[in-house]
């Protein structure tokens, strides 16, 4: 992919400028497990290619029909806390009766689940709706629109604040900062608003980034993508602003996202996160809105009464379409966004292929398998069906861990070298799918593209089968402690095989 020049900021200077690497300096990858949703560590690529894939939907994992619920419903969150799966969103009637708006009231629900694969609304009793308690609410109050918790993973948070929100809108001054202990009883961290600039009408989010040592917040803003002299310049295209903090109440170098060889385009929510298997990774799974227009397509789309109505209501009810994309940044400012839909609307029925349609939840959780025996799997949240009747609905997707972008070759083989790179570890384990015919075989070379004596093509095993873990062995050996801290190349002879990711672990390293 060719790279735009980006809007030099202050931001860039703290955290993109160290971040980049030098043709004479090897990447240092120590022990993590690396991805190929960005080009960060491929020198070079013949007769193979980073291939991009889609979740696989499965069942309805919610329904929003609650009297405080509805078809406005939106802005989910999902976080994986221990054996309990927790779901925060927003309830709201919002919606299109007789070709006319229906405004209804706000408010932040919590739902949970034990498999990550159906959840329920346990009754809360904090907060009042109809003269009752007896519902899932979690908050009415400022910020409800678009409160967005997560879990503070920061290992000195206090307990009181172990779980933090960002929320609120323009009209309310900005984004407020909330804390919980329990993650359902919510209050104010700080009685101001703690980010003021920004448009805010969308999911604004905020979380612990390890890797960096700070908070990082991901928010609406508006630009107007204009290149000029080779430099992206802001101003009127629904867009992603990013601050950072060291306590989660000053946020300071903010800066608008930059991307890799990608058009200009309308993106809602962001998604932003650090990929847990690999959270020197930022993945996000951010929403693309299209405005496509009356057309024969578009009343060959599913539910055209309903299309209809809402287009009188508003236009963009009715011939808006939405759908999930994919982007990684190891800087959190420039991302590689996959210019391609990550989650299309799919085939056409009823509830699909509409406006509010695919908005992914914020946060890929970790689930069983449905194959018994087989190894664990991502599911991956989006809605359906808005905008119309009592309520909409979220459905899960499911896909491999590691799966978002593989390196593919066909059965007639493929190369993927890396760039010279340092590891801390014992063994190299591949995280790989080959047809049977297929496999995959690694050589170890020299900074300068020289094979080592007992890491050679002809020396390693090929490797077939399709799993998360396998260890590389040459002639039997496996173990690679001896180059640990040394300069090397990796070398991937692939065929008819998928390759996913992979790390250099030490004997104690869980796959």
């Amino acid at each position: 992919m060719r790279h735009q020049l980006a809007v030099v900021s202050v931001f860039a200077f703290l955290f993109v400028l160290p971040c980049v690497i030098h043709a004479s300096e090897p990447v240092h990858v120590g022990s993590r497990r690396e991805l190929f949703v960005d080009e960060h560590l491929i020198e070079s690529l013949k007769g193979a290619r980073r291939q991009l894939h889609h979740p696989t939907p499965r069942e309805i994992a919610i329904v929003h029909d609650a009297p405080w619920e509805g078809a406005g419903s939106g802005y989910h969150s999902v976080i994986h806390d221990g054996d309990v799966y927790r779901m925060y969103y927003r309830g709201s009637t919002l919606g299109v009766e007789g070709g006319r708006l229906k405004l209804g009231g706000e408010v932040y629900c919590y739902a949970e689940s034990r498999d990550g694969i159906t959840f329920t609304k346990p009754n809360l009793g904090l907060y009042e709706h109809q003269d009752s308690k007896q519902n899932n609410i979690i908050w009415t109050g400022v910020g409800t629109h678009n409160f967005a918790p997560f879990l503070d993973r920061r290992g000195d948070c206090p307990p009181e604040s172990r779980f933090k929100a960002l929320g609120g809108l323009a009209s309310q001054g900005g984004l407020f900062a909330f804390h919980s202990a329990d993650g359902i009883h919510w209050s104010l961290l700080h009685e101001d608003p703690v980010v003021t600039a920004g448009a805010f009408d969308s999911q604004n989010l905020a979380f612990w980034d390890e890797t960096a040592g700070v908070y990082r917040a991901y928010f609406r803003t508006f630009t107007k993508g204009v290149t000029t002299a080779k430099v992206w310049k802001p101003e009127g295209y629904r867009a992603i602003r990013t601050a950072t903090s060291r306590d989660f109440v000053t946020w300071e170098n903010e800066a608008d996202l930059t991307y890799q060889d990608s058009p200009v385009e309308h993106l809602y929510t962001n998604q932003i996160a650090p990929y847990f298997r690999a959270p020197h990774i930022l993945i996000g799974f951010p929403t693309r809105y299209i405005e496509r227009g009356w057309s024969e397509s578009m009343r060959a789309l599913p539910e055209l009464q309903q299309r209809e109505e809402r287009a009188a209501a508003h236009l963009r009810y009715g011939t808006a379409l939405t759908e999930g994309l994919l982007m990684a940044s190891r800087n959190g400012v420039h991302f590689e966004r996959w210019n391609e839909a990550f989650l299309r609307p799919g085939p056409q029925r009823p509830d699909t292929w509409l406006y509010g349609h695919q908005y992914i939840a914020w946060h890929a959780v970790q689930t069983a398998s449905s194959l018994p025996g087989a190894a664990p799997e991502l599911s991956i949240y989006a809605s359906e069906g808005s905008w119309h009747g009592k309520g909409n609905a979220i459905r899960r997707y499911s896909l491999r861990l590691d799966g978002f972008v593989s390196v593919q070759a066909p059965l007639s083989g493929g190369e993927l070298v890396t760039k010279p790179l340092t590891f801390s570890g014992e063994r190299l384990t591949l995280n790989f799918a080959t047809s049977a015919a297929g496999d995959i075989r690694v050589e170890l070379q020299d900074a300068a593209g020289t094979p080592l004596p007992g890491f050679t093509l002809d020396a390693c095993e090929p490797v077939f089968g399709d799993t998360i873990d396998r260890t590389v062995s040459w002639d039997g050996d496996s173990v690679l402690a001896d180059l640990a801290g040394k300069t090397v190349r990796l070398r991937f002879v692939i065929r008819d095989a998928d390759l996913y990711s992979f790390r250099f672990a030490d004997e104690s390293v869980q796959p």
